[in-house]
This record gives C-alpha cells, structure tokens and sequence, in this order.
C-alpha cells in the first residue's frame, strides 16, 4: 500500500499553515490517493468557501475513513494531478490525512514545479542533446551505479530550456518499472549527485522525472526519438550501455579510446558505447 507519510506527517501536526513548503515538497516527491465513485469517475469535493476542489488522501485507507460515500482511489502523481486539474478546470487541491488537511492552489502546484524542472500542462519545454560538463559526468556517474538500482530502465539526459523565460537547465527523465514514486530513481540520483559533489563544475540546476514503463509509455517513446544522451540497463543481461551522438564520427585521433571502449564491452563492467544519429525534435 502506498503511503505518502511526509505529507501525513505535516497534515495530522496542523503545521499546513506554517510549513506550506513542506507540504508542496510531499505532494510533488510522493503525491496523493484520489477518490473514484461507483462509476469510475472522479469525486471532486467543495472546500469551505465553496470552491471546487480535487480531493487526495495520504492513503487509500485514509480515503476510505475519511469519506467512505467513494468506491476507491487511484494513486496520482503531480503530473496526472495536474492534469486532470487541467481538463476539469477545478483550481484548488484539497489534500487529507487522518486527523488534518490543507488546501493547495493549483497555479501554487505549477509554480513550484516550474522551479523544479518538471513540466506542467500548458508550459513550454524544449529537450535537446547537450555536451555541458555536468551532464557528462551525471552521465558517467549514473553509468556506473545503475546496477545497484534494477528497477531504472533507461536515463534520458538533456538540457531543457522554457520557451517562455528562456531559462535553461539539466534534466534527467529516469524510466522504472517499480510504482511511482520512485525510491529507486531517487536513490540512484541521490547517489551520483553525492559523488559529484567534490567537483567544481558549473552548475545550471537539475531536474528529475521519474516515468512509469507502461504507464508514460508515450513520454518514453517521445524521449527515445529526440536523440538525447542515454544510459540502458539491461536487468536480465546486467548489461549498461551509452548512447550517445558523442560517439558518432570519431576523429582518428580517437582511435586509441575507441578501441578501449570496446575492450571494456568483454570486461567484467559489461558497459558499452553506441551512436545514435537521430536528429532532435524540434
């Protein structure tokens, strides 16, 4: 059963109001369990002004305490909340635990998500390959520790900018095939951030984007077309490989390396480098 307990705990302390970051930051890491009535439509409740909200319970159980009248839940994520917030046009969360509750502007939902790196509906993000030092080495760190993770599939790294501000930073989209939230994907990231921690590289600001194999199976498509530097881990083989259009057109110079990366493949690391010559999206 899925649990959001940061959220819970925030909520059953009364402390909404006075740690509003605190609860934007257990929504949007671990998001919230929404009602689903008898005809497999969402519940959308009213808050005390009588403003249309979307409902989201720390857990399933809390949803069945708190307001039985609902047949389910399904777990959400911000972005699935946010979009179904986005087609209904409901402009307010209304967030439950057992013995406490907060109301989130849905615009508050956006900003902060904005300022992290993930994208709402609406905004305007453009993904492109990227050569910035930092994703090299995010690159080659993730490389590394992927086998201690079996549950991260594949690691999209790009620069993102918003079309809107021209703002510009790294993003990585992990693909998982565990439930979302992903412990997994946090982990890794938590890891290789940690190891690059000591380098005194430029820092543009990072993003992070966990997706569902099946579930952001159309995102994980997309992400495979825009030829953007990749990390595989195949579970089965325990094989890791790069792809990446670094490794394009070598230059003769580059003989030497070459040959070493694929002295590498027949190793005991069983990692490998590809090329990929697709052209972004634009």
């Amino acid at each position: 059963m899925t649990v959001n307990t940061a959220l819970a705990d925030v909520l059953d302390r009364r402390a909404a109001a006075t740690e509003p970051d605190a609860v934007l930051a257990a929504l949007i890491d671990h998001g919230v369990h929404v009602p689903i009535g008898e005809d497999g439509r969402v519940v959308f409740v009213q808050d005390e002004s009588g403003t249309p909200a979307l409902p989201g319970y720390v857990s399933e159980e809390c949803r069945a305490r708190r307001l039985p009248e609902a047949s389910t839940s399904v777990y959400c994520d911000v972005l699935r909340l946010v979009d179904i917030t986005g087609q209904t046009g409901v402009p307010m969360l209304l967030l439950f635990a057992d013995s406490g509750s907060a109301r989130v502007p849905v615009p508050l939902v956006l900003q902060t998500l904005r300022r992290r790196g993930r994208q709402g509906q609406g905004e305007r993000l453009r993904l492109t390959w990227t050569t910035h030092p930092r994703a090299l080495a995010l690159r080659a760190v993730l490389s590394e520790h992927v086998r201690e993770h079996p549950a991260v599939r594949t690691i999209w790294i790009s620069l993102a900018r918003w079309l809107d501000t021209g703002l510009e930073q790294l993003m990585l989209h992990l693909e998982v095939d565990e439930p979302l939230p992903s412990a997994s994907a946090q982990r890794l990231v938590e890891r290789a951030l940690a190891q690059l921690a000591d380098q005194s590289l430029p820092d543009p600001g990072l993003g992070v984007i966990a997706l569902h194999t099946r579930e952001h199976a159309t995102t994980v498509a997309e992400l495979e077309r825009m030829g953007l530097d990749t990390v595989r881990f195949e579970c089965e083989t325990g094989r890791v490989t790069i792809v990446s259009r670094e490794f394009d057109e070598p230059s003769p110079a580059d003989s030497s390396a070459d040959s070493a990366v694929d002295s590498a493949t027949d190793t005991s690391t069983d990692s490998s480098a590809e090329s990929r010559a697709e052209p972004p999206a634009t």
